[in-house]
């Protein structure tokens, strides 16, 4: 199929790109930049007049099935949600159920994902088997079966010993390392942030030093092994600040921030609303402040949904019940121009947190909109508000804290090598 999308803002982080121009592509392959090809002919036309073109999204954490539900059941309509989200590649976290520790497993979902004909999936590996923090995993084995990097997900960290082999392991084969920092001896019994709401609410907190002497001891190891490290989900300031010093001294350490704990604090969980019962909890407004203002400065590499579909029943259950999480990725695009727009930040600069950073953490090669490469391309309008509601939300998970919000920023297509995958309000003539 031939497409020709004009009038469109194209916004390229890898070319540093940000230029109104028309978009060629033939079969799978962007063709032409700005000026059509010789013979070129159209089977669809997208008027992006208005809108901007960017390269498919790329969220490193999207869980694929719901709590408790294995990955086979929800696979299809969690891709579904992906690209009603803009998002083309996806890293899938390996705390689904089954745990993704068998090189069998890794095989069987990326076959599965590739038969839907959806969004892609790059599968993120246990660390240790069952993710039990004891025994380490068949990494090399992993990484053959398509495992991009290795994690603990939102599971137990090893303890000292064990992480520092994992490390060396990772190091001797340069595999990235995806950790949640958290001290299970001092948060693991924790449901929000320990402070002055969840002692109001009466709910067991979370202290900051659950997190920063997770990241302390990640931190001293990755400096001593090597190993490529990546911090998920930050939450904290004293975190970011340990990130900031780290960069500084060597350490190879990107993080990240989920669009949760980029918006939100621990007053907004009102009276017991289970959709903001997250993991990691939301923490104080001067948390939110550094973890901004730690984007702003790269000092946090990027962005991510942290998409966990959470069913109705595990969530209409007493705060303290409820299984934490959210669904996100639908949300990532609006959540992220947010930041943008509040932080002063160019558009260029929020689609590079989506899109180009996160590609480099997960080791996987970046989109670009340039002739010669595959479309993987997001349309969106940056200025469309629309009301997060169960109707508009296509994963098989309705529960977000954001729900009945008003955000800006909508994906209206959404092309995977060039096949046009996503496109509600049928703008492709």
């Amino acid at each position: 199929m031939k497409i020709c999308i004009k009038g469109g803002r194209v916004i390229d982080p890898e070319s540093d790109g940000d230029k109104v121009q028309d978009v060629f592509i033939s079969d799978s392959i962007i063709v032409g930049i700005g000026q059509s090809p010789r013979g070129f002919m159209a089977d669809k036309i997208i008027n992006a007049s208005r809108l901007a073109i960017c390269p498919g999204l790329v969220d490193v954490s999207v869980r694929v099935g719901g709590h408790g539900s294995e990955f086979k059941t929800t696979l299809e309509q969690e891709l579904r949600s992906a690209l009603a989200g803009g998002v083309t590649k996806l890293g899938c976290p390996p705390d689904t159920t089954p745990v993704l520790d068998q090189p069998g497993l890794v095989t069987m979902l990326r076959e599965r994902a590739t038969a839907l004909n959806s969004a892609k999936i790059f599968p993120i590996g246990a660390m240790t088997q069952s993710l039990s923090g004891k025994l380490l995993a068949e990494m090399a084995a992993l990484s053959d079966a398509g495992c991009v990097a290795f994690s603990q997900g939102d599971g137990v960290l090893p303890d000292a010993a064990v992480l520092k082999k994992a490390m060396e392991y990772a190091a001797t084969f340069s595999f990235r390392i995806f950790l949640r920092p958290q001290e299970r001896s001092l948060g693991n019994r924790g449901i929000a942030h320990e402070g002055s709401v969840s002692t109001r609410l009466g709910l067991p907190g979370v202290p900051v030093i659950a997190e920063t002497l997770a990241v302390s001891n990640i931190l001293m190891l990755a400096k001593e092994t090597g190993a490529m490290v990546h911090l998920s989900k930050l939450s904290s300031y004293a975190a970011v600040e340990l990130v900031r010093n780290a960069k500084q001294d060597g350490v190879d350490v990107t993080s990240d921030v989920s669009v949760h704990n980029l918006h939100l604090c621990d007053i907004d969980i009102g009276y017991f609303d289970t959709n903001f019962n997250l993991c990691p909890p939301l923490r104080a407004s001067r948390d939110k402040d550094a973890l901004r203002e730690g984007l702003r400065d790269d000092t946090v590499n990027l962005i991510c949904s942290d998409h966990y579909p959470v069913s109705q029943d595990q969530k209409n259950v007493p705060f303290a019940e409820a299984i934490p999480g959210a669904s996100s990725v639908e949300l990532l695009l609006p959540l992220t121009l947010q930041w943008a727009r509040e932080e002063g930040q160019t558009l260029l600069k929020a689609v590079t947190q989506i899109t180009s950073n996160p590609s480099h953490v997960l080791g996987i090669s970046p989109s670009s909109i340039s002739i010669g490469e595959v479309a993987d391309l997001c349309i969106f309008d940056p200025e469309h508000p629309w009301i997060v509601s169960d109707k508009s939300l296509v994963s098989a998970g309705k529960n977000t804290p954001f729900i009945n919000k008003e955000l800006v920023g909508r994906v209206l297509c959404t092309i995977v090598e060039g096949r046009i995958a996503y496109d509600p309000d049928e703008i492709c003539a």
